[in-house]
């Protein structure tokens, strides 16, 4: 009897620190010297995700055996489970390593054999004019699109009352061509969102592969997509994604029903 006993209290005792939850105090760090900034800690057993400040620091709450997962674009992604001994200490410190994509050889062009004359004989085309190497100030900013440059051409013109303003807002090409303009940019910045975030983003918010894409343009019907995302951190944008992945399924389990 008092064998069943001890056995009942070690085990209680057992489960009582499994579900006891515990704020850790973590730092990551990086041997190649990378900002750490807003590196993403995502606890995949309790779904909660916070970032790491300018120094590297952030808080998480956890309890044994949960898996924690650090990732970043720049980084390596890496995952810890919590133990007994990170219970007792509360601290975190991760190291994480750089990720360095290599890239196949290719070879481009013509091979050169090192005889100065026979490779001059074998090479075509004509080097490319730098423009600062002549004098002549160039335009280094971003290009822009197509429906941009139509954009300006539509909406500037010459001499005293440039016509161009004028007819194309008549004929409502002016308006066509924003529209045009306005649905590139959305398209652009969710097409960096997908790249940038989509994979921890689905780890908490698990979605067929199938409707992902359905999802993505669910979000970007929403007319406050530009105003939530654009310029925003990855922090405020999954605040965004998560609110309309909420809305995404209740619409679908509606739907089914």
């Amino acid at each position: 009897m008092k064998r069943e006993l001890h056995v009942f209290v070690m085990l209680f005792f057992s489960l009582l620190s499994m579900a006891q939850t515990v704020e850790f105090h973590g730092t990551v760090v990086s041997d190649a010297h990378l900002d750490t900034e807003n590196i993403h800690v995502i606890n995949q057993t309790s779904q909660r995700y916070t970032t790491t400040n300018k120094d590297g620091h952030f808080k998480m709450v956890a309890k044994l055996n949960d898996t924690i997962m650090f990732s970043s674009i720049q980084f390596v992604p890496k995952s810890i489970v919590i133990s007994t001994e990170l219970m007792q200490s509360k601290i975190l410190l991760v190291h994480l390593e750089e990720q360095i994509n290599v890239l196949n050889e290719v070879l481009v062009g013509k091979v050169l054999t090192g005889d100065l004359l026979s490779d001059i004989q074998n090479t075509e085309g004509k080097a490319p004019i730098n423009f600062y190497d002549v004098g002549i100030v160039g335009y280094t900013g971003k290009q822009a699109t197509q429906s941009e440059r139509r954009l300006h051409e539509a909406t500037t013109g010459g001499g005293f009352m440039p016509l161009n303003p004028i007819l194309n807002g008549i004929s409502g090409r002016t308006k066509e061509i924003k529209e045009h303009v306005r649905i590139e940019r959305k398209d652009a910045l969710m097409r960096r969102i997908r790249s940038g975030l989509s994979d921890e983003f689905f780890v908490l918010n698990p979605l067929d592969e199938d409707v992902r894409m359905d999802y993505f343009y669910f979000c970007m019907d929403d007319k406050d997509f530009m105003n939530a995302c654009n310029n925003k951190t990855d922090l405020e944008v999954l605040v965004f994604m998560e609110k309309k992945y909420v809305q995404y399924v209740q619409n679908r389990t509606q739907n089914k029903n």
